[in-house]
């Protein structure tokens, strides 16, 4: 299995300038305008990021070829949700990296200090958005990848003021809220696992 997550990342290798473009492009968007830009960086980073490891899986046929090895159709969607969490992580941390230089360099900006919710905040959204895409794409593969993709890039817009009034909400309620929060995120994790052995089931079924 770890050589099939091995195979994501190389695979995504010739085209990581665009997760770097992704990260500055969002950066330079939200972070002058918005207190909770470093949701919003890392949430569409890492999403982005997993969009395009399913396209380049599409445009060279990978899955077909993963098929006709020895190795079980589960292992293959497991690698993929692995690979997800990975984007998402480095995704995450990157943004929280980034707006750390901006409170450093640019303290004008008046960015609020961050916290562990900071971080586990947006994991836990793009983990969500992961569980429902994932599903669809191997539900629909390249047939519907288009539509896939754009609905999603919809949703990720409409998601954006929600989501910083969600985490404002988080930071101003303080220690009050953190049971909830931390319950939230466990509920989360166990979405997450429902989504992998709904997706292992849809792509086992699945003729290519």
């Amino acid at each position: 299995m770890l050589n099939l997550v091995r195979k994501d990342f190389i695979a995504l290798k010739s085209s990581f300038w665009m997760s770097l473009m992704y990260l500055v492009v969002f950066s330079v968007a939200f972070i002058p305008k918005m207190s909770s830009s470093i949701h919003l960086v890392g949430i569409y980073t890492a999403f982005a990021t997993i969009m395009l490891g399913t396209m380049i899986d599409i445009k060279h046929h990978n899955h077909n070829f993963l098929v006709t090895l020895p190795i079980k159709r589960k292992q293959i969607v497991l690698a993929k949700y692995v690979s997800a969490i990975i984007y998402t992580v480095v995704g995450v941390l990157a943004s929280y990296g980034i707006h750390l230089l901006v409170n450093l360099y640019f303290p004008e900006l008046n960015k609020p200090d961050y916290s562990i919710k900071d971080i586990l905040g947006p994991v836990g959204i793009t983990l969500v958005l992961t569980s429902i895409y994932l599903p669809l794409f191997y539900a629909f593969s390249k047939k519907g990848a288009a539509i896939i993709n754009g609905i999603f890039l919809i949703l990720l817009i409409a998601l954006a003021q929600p989501t910083a009034i969600f985490m404002n909400l988080i930071r101003e309620e303080g220690s009050s809220s953190s049971q909830i929060f931390y319950l939230v995120l466990a509920g989360l994790s166990l979405l997450f696992m429902a989504s992998y052995y709904i997706t292992a089931k849809l792509f086992t079924r699945k003729d290519l």
